[in-house]
């Protein structure tokens, strides 16, 4: 997905104020219904959404997006399971070129602990979305691990309470939050609702996102995650704390990861029992991906 450089022949103002006055819908509330967070024009005024790529570039009024968060190799990785991963890297080509090496490591090392444990059961499928990255770009990959395929690349949303510019910065498990809450994830069933098809996912990480299913935290379509949306805007908008996806992609994706999958939503100072190297080593010599 590409995003025009620059937009012009509305007043600054009137962008702003139709930047924040998008949709603000989010994820499914305890009774299936769509929760609306409204601003009122005033508020807009007063605090109008980061206006990127609103006007030319030469007159950009955008924050400089914060560099994401540098994240330490994990600990105590086998040269073996290095090797795998950097090699899983090179398979998937230009298409996980902006999936950084140290969040792909994680997510194959967490993804190889929860096949072992079983508590997912989709062999070889991997969702990564790196929440550090501005919701801007497409920050959601979807991996076939044994092919060493990207079958889907995406933009995905971050709740509003985890903040409503480009970036998110604030992440929690609590209910009604509206945040995002990092960690791994089983991917459940589907049902249709008000955003229409939606799975359900089961967060696998305790004290960092195992209220999910209470939260109704759901993989769903957005139009505030669409190509016109993003480029009227800059960036993605925000829903409740789902990681919504854009209308023309969600099926794809939403049927790629099935029930049983794992999707890991990274983000900075997550710590997860999951990311055990030594006991995904163990089980990258014996199953391989799968």
């Amino acid at each position: 997905m590409t995003f025009p450089a620059s937009f012009s022949g509305l007043p600054v103002m009137l962008l702003a104020l139709l930047g924040t006055g998008g949709l603000l819908a989010g994820c499914q509330s305890a009774g299936g219904e769509v929760a609306v967070a409204r601003q009122s024009a005033a508020v807009a005024v007063a605090a109008p959404a980061p206006a990127v790529a609103l006007v030319p570039a030469a007159h950009s009024l955008a924050p400089t997006p914060l560099a994401p968060t540098s994240l330490a190799p994990l600990p105590d990785v086998s040269p073996e399971l290095r090797a795998a991963v950097a090699e899983l890297r090179g398979r998937l080509g230009p298409e996980a070129a902006a999936l950084r090496p140290e969040v792909l490591e994680r997510a194959c090392v967490g993804y190889l602990n929860l096949r072992q444990a079983g508590r997912i059961s989709r062999p070889g499928m991997l969702a990564i979305a790196d929440m550090d990255l501005p919701s801007s770009e497409p920050r959601l990959w979807v991996l076939d691990l044994r092919a060493g395929q990207v079958l889907h690349r995406s933009p995905v949303a971050h709740g509003r309470g985890s903040g409503e510019g480009v970036q998110a910065r604030r992440f929690s498990n609590t209910i009604k939050s509206a945040c995002t809450a990092l960690g791994f994830y089983r991917t459940q069933d589907t049902y249709r609702g008000k955003h229409g098809l939606s799975r359900r996912l089961r967060g696998l990480d305790a004290g960092h996102n195992d209220n999910a299913l209470r939260r109704y935290v759901v993989l769903h379509s957005a139009d505030y995650v669409s190509t016109a949306y993003m480029e009227r805007h800059g960036k993605a908008g925000n829903s409740r704390g789902c990681p919504a996806l854009p209308p023309d992609q969600y099926r794809a994706i939403i049927s790629a990861v099935g029930e049983g999958g794992c999707l890991y939503l990274s983000g900075p100072g997550l710590e997860s029992k999951w990311l055990d190297a030594a006991g995904a080593a163990q089980r990258l010599a014996a199953q391989g991906w799968r």
